[in-house]
C-alpha cells in the first residue's frame, strides 16, 4: 500500500470516527466552554432533566440565597467545598420583581420565604419555581460530600 493510499485511509478513518461514530459533544464536554462546578452541575443536569444554564443559574440563585442567611465564615465554608462559586453566583438571574412577590416573599416565614425569593430566577431560567426545592437536596448532598456533613447541614439550613 503506498503512502497516498494510507494517509487516504486515515483521513476516511478519522472523518467516520468524528462525524459519523463519535457521540455529540455537549457543551460541558467542549474544552473552551467555562461551566462553573462541572461535577455539580453534572448532577443538577442529570437527575433533573434540565440544562446546563438551567443547573449553573439555578444553583447560582440559591447558593446566592444561603449567601444571604449565612455568616461570612459560615458561607466561607460552604463557597470552599464547591469549585467556582464565583462563576455560579454571577451566573444566577437577577430576580425580577415584576410580579410584586419581591417584598412578600421574604416576609413569608421559613422555607416559603426562603425558597420563595428565587421563584423570578427560576421562572426567568424557564423552570417552575418548584424546581427550586429539587435543586435543595442534589446541592446539599454534593456540599456534603465535598465539605463534610457539618458544611452540608449549614447549606440545607440556610435554604430550609
Amino acid at each position: 500500500m503506498s503512502n497516498k493510499t494510507r494517509i487516504t485511509v486515515v483521513a476516511l478513518c478519522l472523518f467516520t470516527y468524528f462525524i459519523v461514530i463519535s457521540p455529540p459533544r455537549t457543551e460541558a464536554q467542549i474544552p473552551n466552554a467555562k461551566i462553573p462546578s462541572p461535577e455539580l452541575v453534572g448532577n443538577l443536569t442529570k437527575e433533573l432533566s434540565i440544562t446546563p444554564e438551567q443547573a449553573i443559574g439555578g444553583s447560582g440563585a440559591l447558593f446566592g440565597l444561603a449567601k444571604t442567611k449565612l455568616k461570612a465564615d459560615e458561607f466561607s465554608k460552604v463557597s470552599d467545598a464547591v469549585p467556582d462559586m464565583d462563576g455560579l453566583l454571577k451566573a444566577a438571574p437577577k430576580p425580577s420583581n415584576k410580579n410584586g412577590l419581591g417584598a412578600m416573599t421574604s416576609a413569608l416565614p421559613g422555607k416559603a420565604g426562603g425558597l420563595a425569593s428565587v421563584a423570578g430566577s427560576f421562572k426567568s431560567l424557564g423552570l417552575s419555581p418548584d424546581m427550586a426545592t429539587k435543586f435543595v437536596p442534589i446541592m446539599t448532598k454534593f456540599v456534603d460530600l465535598k465539605g463534610g456533613p457539618d458544611v452540608g447541614k449549614l447549606l440545607s439550613g440556610a435554604l430550609k
